[in-house]
C-alpha cells in the first residue's frame, strides 16, 4: 500500500492518513512515499511498517549502526541530527501550545555532537547470546559494539559477550577513568575483567575493593553505584545543571527543597549558592551515594531523606526553592497539591518526559506562572527529550 508520510509523531514515527484513520509508520520521515503494511489495527489507529521507500526525503541519513532496523535502542538513526534536534524544539512547542494554550517562551535546544555520549548501557544474555532487545520484543539481538557508548564499555562488551551472562550493567565515569561492571550469570575471566574495571559484581557479590565509581560532572564528582541513578550523557549533563544553577544563583535561596533527589547531584551542583538543602529519594542505593558525595564535595549545607516524597512533602513549610527531577511519571496527583500549598516562590522542574511534564504543568499553572522552558536533546537518536522548567509563584 502506497502513502505519503505528513509529519512524524511525539515518539519519531511517520504519520499517514487510511480512511481517514491515522497511521503510524516506523522508519518513515515527512515527505517520504513508502510502501507499506500494516501490522496491528486499534479501533482509533493503525501501525505499519515500511517494506520499501519510493520516494525518499533529504533528511534521511544511512544509519551508521548496523543493529538499527531491528534493534529497539534508537529510534531516529535514519535521521540527519540536526533535523533530529529540529524535531524535538517543535515537540516541545507543539506540546506547551496543545496542553497549555499560552504563549510560554521555548527556549534554544542545547545538544553537544558526540555520538559515543552514553557513559552506561545494560545488556540482556540468554544462551550465551548477549544484545539489546528487539523492537517490541523479548527477542535478544547480538550486540558486539554500540556506537552509543565509549570504548571503555565496548571493550568490556568484548570480553564478555561469548559468556553465559542473563544481565551485565556497565558504566564508567564522565571522565572515562572508572569503570563498573554488574553482571547476572557466568563469567570465565574474573582476572582479566578485574584488571579492567574498578568495580565488579557479580551475582550480587563485590569482587572488587571498590563498590562505586566516582564521577566527575564540572567542578563536583560523586560517587555512583550499580543501582544508583546518574544522568547518561556524560557531555552534555553539565550544561543541564548549568541551567538549574544559573537560576539558583540569582535567587540565593534559604531553603530549597531537591525532590526525588538521586545521588544528590543537583543538590551539591547548586549548594554553594544556597543556605539549606533538604533531598528526597526513595532509592536506598541512592541516598547512600548521595551522603557520600556530601563528603566528598564538603558540603555542610545539604541532608538527605530516604523516602518516598508524596510521605513527606507536607511536613515542610517557607521553602524559597523547590528542585523536582522526577523520574518518567513525573508528580503524583499528591505531591502536585502540596507542591502548589507550600507556594515556593520558585519551581526549577528538570524532566525526562515532555508528556508527564505538560500533565503537571497544566496542574501547577494554577499556582505557578511558567517563566521558560528550555529543551536539552540529551538522549540522541532516540525521540526522547530532557527539558529544564522554571516557575515562579503567582
Amino acid at each position: 500500500m502506497e502513502v505519503t508520510i505528513e509529519k512524524l509523531d511525539n515518539f519519531g514515527r511517520g504519520i499517514t492518513y487510511i480512511d481517514e484513520k491515522i497511521v503510524f509508520v516506523e522508519n518513515a520521515l515527512p515527505g517520504e512515499i513508502v510502501d507499506i503494511e500494516i501490522i496491528n489495527e486499534k479501533k482509533k489507529y493503525k501501525e505499519a511498517q515500511v517494506l520499501k521507500i519510493i520516494k525518499k526525503s533529504n533528511d534521511r541519513i544511512k544509519p551508521l549502526c548496523p543493529y538499527s532496523n531491528e534493534c529497539g535502542g534508537c529510534d531516529l538513526n535514519h535521521l540527519d541530527y540536526s533535523k533530529e534536534n529540529e524535531f524535538k524544539y517543535t515537540k516541545v512547542k507543539e506540546l506547551v501550545k496543545k496542553y497549555l494554550n499560552e504563549d510560554i517562551e521555548i527556549k534554544e535546544i542545547s545538544f553537544s555532537k558526540e555520538n559515543t555520549y552514553r557513559n552506561k548501557i545494560v545488556l540482556h544474555g540468554k544462551s550465551k547470546v548477549l544484545g539489546q532487545y528487539k523492537k517490541h520484543s523479548n527477542e535478544i539481538i547480538p550486540i558486539n559494539k554500540c556506537l552509543l557508548v565509549n570504548d571503555k564499555i565496548n571493550e568490556i562488551i568484548e570480553q564478555v559477550k561469548e559468556d553465559n551472562i542473563e544481565e551485565v550493567t556497565i558504566k564508567t565515569s564522565n571522565d572515562l577513568t572508572n569503570i563498573l561492571v554488574d553482571i547476572k550469570g557466568e563469567i570465565t575471566n574474573h582476572d582479566k575483567l578485574l584488571n579492567i574495571a574498578n568495580v565488579l559484581i557479580v551475582n550480587n557479590k563485590l569482587l572488587s575493593n571498590d563498590k562505586s565509581i566516582i564521577s566527575p560532572i564540572n567542578d563536583k564528582k560523586y560517587y555512583v553505584s550499580s543501582k544508583s541513578f546518574f544522568q547518561v550523557n556524560r557531555f552534555l549533563t553539565s550544561s543541564l545543571y548549568d541551567e538549574v544553577r544559573n537560576t539558583v544563583k540569582k535567587i540565593k535561596p534559604n531553603r530549597v527543597l531537591d525532590l526525588y533527589c538521586g545521588t544528590g547531584t543537583i543538590g551539591i551542583y547548586i549548594s554553594d549558592y544556597c543556605k539549606e538543602i533538604i533531598g528526597i529519594d526513595y532509592n536506598k542505593s541512592n541516598i547512600e551515594d548521595a551522603n557520600k558525595n556530601i563528603e566528598l564535595n564538603k558540603c555542610n549545607n545539604i541532608k538527605f531523606i530516604c523516602d518516598k516524597v508524596e510521605n513527606r512533602i507536607e511536613a515542610f513549610k517557607d521553602i524559597d526553592l523547590i528542585v523536582v527531577d522526577p523520574p518518567r511519571s513525573g508528580l503524583d496527583a499528591h505531591t502536585r497539591e502540596i507542591l502548589k500549598e507550600l507556594d515556593s516562590k520558585t519551581i526549577i522542574y528538570v524532566s525526562c518526559d515532555i508528556m508527564t511534564l505538560m500533565r503537571d504543568l497544566k496542574d501547577l499553572n494554577t499556582s505557578y506562572n511558567i517563566n521558560y522552558i528550555k529543551p536539552f536533546n540529551m538522549f540522541p537518536r532516540t525521540y526522547h527529550v530532557e527539558c529544564v522548567c522554571v516557575l515562579n509563584s503567582k
